[in-house]
């Protein structure tokens, strides 16, 4: 886990990420919160938190990493 100093943990809620540490560090806040607010640690809110993230990066890979290689893919030839 990314240690971001404490001064820019604050800066970060008006602005974006601008590395990956950054980024992890607001996901991971993010799952804190979830996790303040629907109570103490069960197999469904661990569970729903794992989701989402899956989720998301299915969809990330599905619309943004997807075309980007079939691009490439075009532009250099198949591996196979």
């Amino acid at each position: 886990m990314p240690y971001i100093e404490r001064k820019r943990r604050e800066e970060l809620f008006d602005d974006s990420p601008k590395t990956a540490g950054e980024m992890q560090y607001l996901i991971a806040d993010m799952i804190q919160d979830y996790l303040t607010d629907n109570g103490p640690y069960n197999y469904q809110t661990l569970n729903d938190i794992m989701g989402a993230l899956a989720g998301a990066q299915m969809e990330f890979y599905r619309k943004v990493v997807a075309p980007y290689e079939n691009k490439k893919e075009l532009l250099n030839g198949s591996v196979y």
